[in-house]
């Protein structure tokens, strides 16, 4: 993938928390990861089969002294780091990384929009990926905002994002679809809940959604919101890791088409939105109509492959560094804050 084609996807993820070692313990009794060293004492890498998947590390001291949980922060891809992160400055956003490189690997820099929510942005560069099949395990992303409006437009200048279907859910508000290269790629969503700091939510395939919670229940996590099925006959279910850091589980309907699979994962993020704003109108008319629209709405039948795109090459090159050992610098997100 070159650095113009990597530009707005969705290319690594990375677990910030209080404790990395438990962090470590509990997601690989819940999905079907394992950790492995990065040759650096200070970030663990996730495993998928022989996928790097993911990256793990301990909060910075300054977020926990600003009191924010922990949390998974997404890299999105970018061909020029600095210019990213001066035009996310420009538009209202901040940067609370400045750009720095990680030799042998890309460059990386910390922001976050103009409604607070943090993510980072990079570009691979140096050594080609390491051999194996490119991660598809991070299968959705959910911005929690205060103004969708005012983010989707922040993101749509840095990334060429542009909006989807728009979905009224009722008493849940407006749920807004992001799409990016004709695929969509994740939604957007206001907080309903002002105590809440705007934020971003990944989604994780796994093969069981029930599994996944129930495995959760018992290596001491939290379902926030237990198992459901949404329209299209995909199921999902969010949690709180030990720590506290959220992420949402999504299994797949198993008799969907590859061409359907667009619509479905983009029905279980509305789906959800609207539970957690009025969790007991399960049969509101808001829904069904919701449901109606998620079968008329046309299949993009290229959304599988470009869902696969995002990570393939830029999901191992963040990773790659890990491998490398201590001659090389630790993945950008360990020299954070």
């Amino acid at each position: 993938m070159s650095n113009a084609e990597i530009r707005g996807r969705f290319v690594w993820h990375e677990l910030m928390t209080t404790d990395p070692q438990a962090a470590g313990a509990f997601y690989s009794k819940v999905l079907s990861w394992k950790t492995q060293p990065s040759g650096m004492p200070d970030y663990t890498l996730w495993v998928s089969g022989k996928t790097q998947t993911g990256g793990l590390m301990a909060q910075p001291e300054s977020a926990r002294q600003s009191g924010a949980p922990p949390s998974w922060l997404v890299y999105i891809g970018t061909p020029d780091v600095d210019a990213t992160a001066a035009a996310a400055e420009h538009l209202g956003g901040k940067v609370l990384k400045a750009p720095q490189d990680i030799p042998g690997v890309g460059r990386f820099a910390v922001l976050a929009d103009p409604q607070g929510a943090t993510f980072a942005v990079f570009k691979p560069g140096g050594s080609p990926p390491p051999e194996g099949a490119p991660s598809t395990d991070f299968s959705w992303h959910e911005l929690a905002t205060s103004d969708y409006q005012g983010a989707l437009k922040f993101y749509s200048e840095l990334f060429g994002w542009s909006r989807g279907p728009a979905h009224d859910m009722g008493p849940a508000g407006v749920y807004q679809l992001i799409e990016h290269g004709g695929a969509q790629i994740g939604g957007a969503w206001k907080l309903m809940d002002a105590s809440k700091p705007p934020h971003w939510l990944t989604y994780i395939s796994v093969a069981s959604v029930d599994k996944a919670a129930a495995a959760a229940k018992a290596a001491g996590g939290r379902v926030t919101q237990e198992p459901m099925e949404v329209p299209g006959g995909s199921r999902i279910a969010q949690i709180l890791d030990p720590q506290g850091g959220a992420f949402a589980v999504h299994e797949p309907a198993k008799h969907a088409a590859a061409a359907s699979a667009p619509a479905e994962k983009a029905a279980a993020p509305r789906k959800a939105a609207a539970k957690r704003a009025a969790p007991v109108k399960k049969s509101a008319p808001a829904k069904k109509k919701a449901a109606a629209k998620a079968k008329k709405r046309p299949a993009a039948s290229k959304r599988a492959a470009a869902k696969k795109s995002p990570a393939k090459k830029a999901a191992k090159r963040p990773a790659k560094r890990k491998a490398a050992g201590k001659k090389k610098s630790a993945k950008k997100p360990a020299r954070k804050k």
